[in-house]
Formats: C-alpha cells, structure tokens, sequence
C-alpha cells in the first residue's frame, strides 16, 4: 500500500471518530460553530507542542504559502459548521456522506487553482461515487428537482464546495515548503490550525457570547474532539502533501462504510435499502480509485 493511501484510510478512522463526537456536542447544547471550535482549540497546542519538539525551525515561505493557509483555514471552519448543521438535518451516516460532492468539486478546483488533472479511469470512478451521492440527497417528498431541494442537499453541496477548496489550497500550501513530506504537513497544520482558533475564537465572542465558555468547561467531552481532530488532519495534510487532492478525498469517501457501522451500532438509527446501494456506489469508487491510481 502506498503511503498517501495508507496516510488517507489512518485520516478516515480519526474523522469518523470525531463526527461521532461532534455529532454528541451538538446535540449537548453546543452551538454548530462551538462544536467546530473545540476540534481547533484542543489540537492547536498539540500542533504546538510537535513542532517545538521537531526543532521549532520554520523556513522562509512566500507570501502564497500564507494566502493558501489562511484561505484553507477559512474555508474548512466553513465546511465542518455546515456538517455539523448537516447532522440535524439527517442521520449520521448518510450527513457524511452528504458531503462526499466535494471529491468531485475537489478536481475542478484542483485543475482550476493548481492545474492538476486526473486521468479519464480516475474521473469515472469518482462519477459512480457521486452517482452513490445523488441516491442519498433524495429526501421523501416532493416531486423531480423538488425533491434534491431539501436543506440537508443544500448543506451537503455546501460543505463539499468549502472542503475542496481546503483540500487544494492545503497541498498548495505544502508543496510551497522546502522541506521534506512530513515537515511540510506538520508545518501547513500548525499555521492552519492556529489561524483557525484565531479567526473563529473572534467571531464566536462577537457574535455568540458565552460559547467559548462552554467548549472550555465542557473539556473532559470537548477534548476527544480536539485529540481526533490533530490525528485525522495530520494524516489529511500528509496525503495531501504525497497526492493530488481530488485522489486523497475520493479515497476519503471508504468513511461512509466506518460511519454506517457507528449509525448501526452507537446511535441506533436505520438505514434504508435506498441508502445501502448509495454507499454500495461509493465504496465501489473508492475500490476502483485505490486500483487505477
């Protein structure tokens, strides 16, 4: 197994661990961008602490690093409120895969910022995941379009478009480093991570007083998130860093099986035959990217 594959399934185990979690606070009181907040502000020292350990040597990067940083940073704190705005909208495995629009997207805005493309057998694999998508953005009621015009779609495509943009600006970041793959994801993390609790530390004490408060006192529940959180992103920012972005998350997408088993088995919920050969769609993706990449 090459790297980047095995650095993507370790992501995929972390994510679906966190989501768990996050899917908890929310329903604990905690606001959609609190719960996103507690993933940041318990991996920032993390981060923190890795890098004084490797040597707290940071080398001089252009002024593109930072805008694909910050940009990044912006866009997935945009990402992870819409998925977790997304779990009140639908149960828990098919609010991950709702989110799955952003492999495609992911390799439009690829092409699109960084000129990466993909080749013809990749494109077809990742047409039959969103075809896996499609069955389950299909809500009861409603007739044709009407019935993809549902919150949870508008969601779902939402956080697929802010994710692939931090996907690609994340590698465009990283691959700006002069230093070897693993420093270079090490590196892109910590300037991502401490911007994010910077940028949404601020909007949470203008706009939603009293909620940075509760993440801090809800620690011993909030922690876990931020422990998944550094571990997952870690691993996100090494695939990243190895492959071409719309690859890494289309091999991303193997989280919709690891969140079916916790729907089943942690929150008790159902899923249709409907849902069944949707996920059936995407893991056949996925098999089918792992084997032409």
């Amino acid at each position: 197994m090459t790297p980047w594959i095995a650095f993507t399934l370790a992501a995929v185990v972390f994510q679906t661990v966190r989501f768990m979690l996050q899917k908890q606070l929310a329903s604990s009181g905690l606001s959609p961008a609190g719960a996103t907040f507690a993933r940041f502000l318990w991996a920032a020292p993390l981060v923190w602490l890795a890098f004084a350990l490797q040597g707290g040597n940071f080398p001089a990067v252009p002024p593109l690093f930072w805008l694909y940083a910050i940009v990044g940073g912006i866009t997935q704190i945009l990402a992870t409120i819409c998925v977790v705005a997304l779990f009140k909208s639908r149960n828990f495995a098919v609010g991950v895969t709702l989110k799955k629009t952003e492999v495609l997207l992911t390799a439009f805005v690829g092409l699109a910022i960084l000129g990466e493309s993909i080749s013809a057998l990749a494109l077809a694999a990742i047409l039959t995941g969103l075809a896996g998508v499609l069955l389950l953005t299909d809500l009861p009621g409603g007739k044709g379009l009407q019935r993809l015009a549902n919150r949870a779609a508008v969601l779902g495509l939402a956080s697929g478009l802010f994710f692939a943009l931090s996907g690609v600006t994340y590698r465009g970041a990283s691959l700006l480093i002069p230093a070897e793959p693993a420093t270079r994801a090490l590196l892109t993390l910590l300037v991502v991570v401490t911007s994010q609790v910077v940028i949404l530390g601020a909007w949470l004490l203008l706009r939603e007083g009293g909620e940075i408060t509760r993440v801090v006192r809800g620690w011993r529940r909030t922690i876990w998130v931020g422990l998944t959180s550094v571990a997952g992103s870690y691993c996100w920012f090494a695939g990243f860093t190895l492959q071409n972005a719309a690859l890494v998350y289309a091999v991303g997408q193997f989280e919709v099986v690891l969140s079916l088993l916790a729907s089943v088995l942690f929150f008790r919920e159902k899923v249709s035959g409907k849902e069944l050969g949707g996920i059936a769609l995407i893991t056949g993706s996925v098999l089918a990217l792992i084997a032409v990449s």
